[in-house]
C-alpha cells in the first residue's frame, strides 16, 4: 500500500464508488461475497488498491493544509513543485492556540512580542502526493487556504 486503508466509516461513505471500482474489475456483488469468504487476502488487496486510488484523487487536489498545536500554527500552500510554509509561534507557553480563548488571543495579538511569524519554502520530492500525505499523517488538515492567504499578505 502506498498510503493507508480507508476507515470503515470512509468505506461506508464511498459505498457506491467501491461498487463502481469492483464493477470496473468485472467483479459482481456475488463474486465479491465469494472473494471475501474464500479468498480474504484477495479482498484485502482490493480494499488496499481502492484506498490508494481514493487517496491519490484527494491528494492530487490538495492546495492548502493547516496544522495546529498548542503554541504553533503551520499553514502550508502546495503547488506542483514547492511547499510554502507560514509558521506562527506563540512563545508564551500559557497560551494554547488550540483553544477558543488562545486562538482569540492570537488574533488580537499578532504583533505582540510573544508571537513569531516565519516562512519557508521547500522543493517537493519526486512524489508530491506522498509529501502531502506525510503532513496529513502528522495531523495537518486540508483547507481552502483562507488563513494562508491572510497571513501571506502580512509576511510579504
Amino acid at each position: 500500500m502506498k498510503y493507508q486503508r480507508l476507515s470503515q466509516e470512509q468505506f461506508k461513505e464511498m459505498h457506491q464508488e467501491f461498487i463502481n471500482f469492483l464493477a470496473s474489475q468485472s467483479i459482481t456483488a456475488n463474486e465479491w461475497e465469494e472473494i471475501k469468504k474464500n479468498k480474504p487476502e484477495v479482498a484485502e488487496e482490493e480494499l488496499d488498491i481502492f484506498s490508494d486510488l481514493i487517496w491519490e484523487g484527494v491528494l492530487r487536489k490538495v492546495k492548502y493544509l493547516e496544522h495546529y498545536s498548542p503554541q504553533h500554527l503551520f499553514l502550508f500552500s502546495i503547488d506542483e513543485d514547492f511547499i510554502t510554509l507560514i509558521g506562527i509561534k506563540v512563545k508564551n507557553e500559557t497560551i494554547n492556540i488550540t483553544t477558543r480563548e488562545g486562538y482569540r488571543w492570537l488574533q488580537q495579538n499578532l504583533t505582540h512580542e510573544d508571537v513569531e511569524l516565519y516562512t519557508s519554502k521547500k522543493a517537493l520530492k519526486a512524489d508530491r502526493n506522498k509529501d502531502v500525505f506525510a503532513l496529513i499523517q502528522q495531523g495537518a488538515q486540508i483547507t481552502k487556504g483562507e488563513l494562508f492567504t491572510y497571513f501571506q499578505k502580512i509576511v510579504d
